[in-house]
């Protein structure tokens, strides 16, 4: 079982939850795919460049300037990262973007309804899932950041709940395949304000309810988008949860029934 983990939100952003669940992640067996986030650090480092931020529905606009932004933070700072800090857990990592070996091709979104600059989406079929599985076969755990690319030389800033998704169902075209989303949480919330209130389990019936209530909003709602199409190319079920739970069962499971 091939277990694919996304990391993001305010874990990567602190030292003490990144430290535990790296080492929570290296402890998990069998092969495994890391997918990771860093928006916040981008947003942090756009606004010391005097670069604005503009978002919808949790979706990064992404000009030119914002493109080279994502692309040093992403591919650069939060990729290097995370693989240095999984060595040093003895897990033999190697950090990639969607260009290297053309292993994430992506198309550039249309302009229309929302022009979202240069931002891409991923066709799941055209992912090389073997050359995923050959790094995982010779004991390689891949690093995924967000960042690919259209194959005439531009990168493309792609959601990273997106790339994770697409990722596993490339891979479950091959082996059985989890995916797993990892964030500061204890999983998809009916109270936002109330830790305790977490879904255990969310249907498409549960979703539509609780996003005419208005208690999935912004960044959630790609989440839990991207764990239905998940879903429903194949995988079983897809788990949003605590990184602080990475190691057992507590969280919210997407299913569609």
């Amino acid at each position: 079982m091939i277990q694919v983990v996304k990391i993001g939100g305010n874990v990567i952003d602190n030292p003490e939850f990144l430290k535990k669940f790296i080492k929570d992640f290296a402890a998990l067996e069998g092969p495994k795919v890391l997918v990771h986030g860093g928006g916040k650090l981008a947003t942090a480092l756009s606004r010391k460049l005097g670069i604005e931020t503009h978002m919808i529905d949790g979706r990064r606009i992404t000009d030119s300037d914002t493109l080279d932004v994502v692309t040093m933070v992403y591919a650069g700072l939060v990729n290097k990262r995370l693989v240095a800090l999984l060595q040093s857990e003895g897990c033999n990592a190697i950090g990639l973007s969607g260009a290297d070996a053309n292993v994430v091709p992506a198309v550039r979104r249309p302009a229309k309804p929302i022009d979202y600059g240069f931002v891409g989406d991923i066709d799941p079929d055209k992912i090389n899932a073997e050359f995923i599985i050959g790094l995982l076969q010779q004991g390689i755990t891949p690093v995924f950041c967000s960042i690919n690319h259209d194959g005439k030389g531009t990168m493309l800033n792609c959601n990273a709940d997106s790339q994770a998704s697409s990722i596993a169902i490339a891979c479950s075209k091959l082996q059985d395949t989890r995916l797993i989303y990892c964030f500061e949480k204890p999983g998809v919330l009916e109270d936002v304000d109330d830790p305790t209130s977490v879904v255990e389990l969310i249907t498409p019936e549960v979703y539509q309810r609780m996003k005419s209530e208005g208690k999935i909003v912004a960044g959630m709602l790609p989440k839990i988008d991207n764990a239905f199409l998940g879903v429903n190319a194949g995988l079983e079920s897809v788990v949003i949860k605590s990184a602080e739970n990475l190691g057992n069962s507590l969280g919210t499971t997407i299913k569609n029934q």
